[in-house]
């Protein structure tokens, strides 16, 4: 899952870009409002973590022009404008949910999880196929009863497939889920981790099943 986190306080910034690394989340930072909204355009989020006190465009704005180009990335507001007024604005402009300073981080991160299972169509926390159980609150997987530890990548990658499970993922979803504009993914470096993913499910009757030219989906191994 990809998020852009728009905060101008450079130490909050940091430390919630290591906290969303750490745990799995592809994160991309700006600190001002126009570099927001350029990016936003630009590039495909499931999430913009938004503070509205930005130099140069307020998060207002920015919102008002994600939702003006119908961009249907999730908006999460995080911001020390407390005042009920400003909350409505800021939900009636479009935004998924509203967040005040100081927070709690165990509540910041559930509700990163809520807002991206909504994102995804899912209403429970709890996602399967076949003897694959993916614990999205906890972002685990237990395959057949048993724990399956994965790598960030294998297990973000493991996460997209069965959140959409019966539909093909395309390389490019893949590539746009999964990587910052820091990092790098190619064509091969996901067939390796699809891979590495076929054997993991092997035992318990599942496998990734390649479309050629397009990209990946979960399915039922051949008996």
């Amino acid at each position: 899952m990809r998020i852009l986190l728009v905060e101008d306080n450079l130490s909050l910034a940091e430390g919630l870009t290591a906290l969303l690394r750490q745990s799995g989340y592809a994160v991309d930072v700006v600190h001002d409002g126009a570099s927001a909204e350029a990016l936003a355009a630009a590039e495909s989020f499931d999430l913009v973590i938004l503070d509205l006190n930005l130099p140069q465009m307020d998060g207002l704005e920015v919102l008002r022009a994600m939702r003006a180009r119908r961009n249907p990335a999730a908006v999460m507001i995080l911001t020390a404008r407390g005042a009920p007024e400003e909350r409505v604005r800021g939900l009636d402009l479009g935004a998924d949910d509203y967040l005040i300073k100081p927070f709690d981080i165990g509540e910041f991160e559930a509700r990163i999880r809520s807002l991206l299972r909504r994102q995804a169509g899912l209403r429970n926390s709890t996602v399967s196929f076949g003897d694959l159980v993916l614990d999205q609150t906890a972002r685990s997987f237990l395959l057949a009863g048993q724990p399956l530890d994965l790598p960030a990548r294998e297990r973000g990658l493991l996460e997209l497939l069965i959140m959409r499970a019966g539909k093909v993922v395309a390389r490019e979803s893949i590539v746009q889920s999964l990587t910052s504009l820091e990092d790098d993914l190619s064509a091969n470096a996901i067939e390796q981790y699809v891979s590495r993913l076929r054997k993991r499910l092997a035992p318990a009757g599942l496998t990734v099943r390649t479309a050629r030219g397009i990209g990946y989906f979960l399915d039922r191994a051949e008996p």
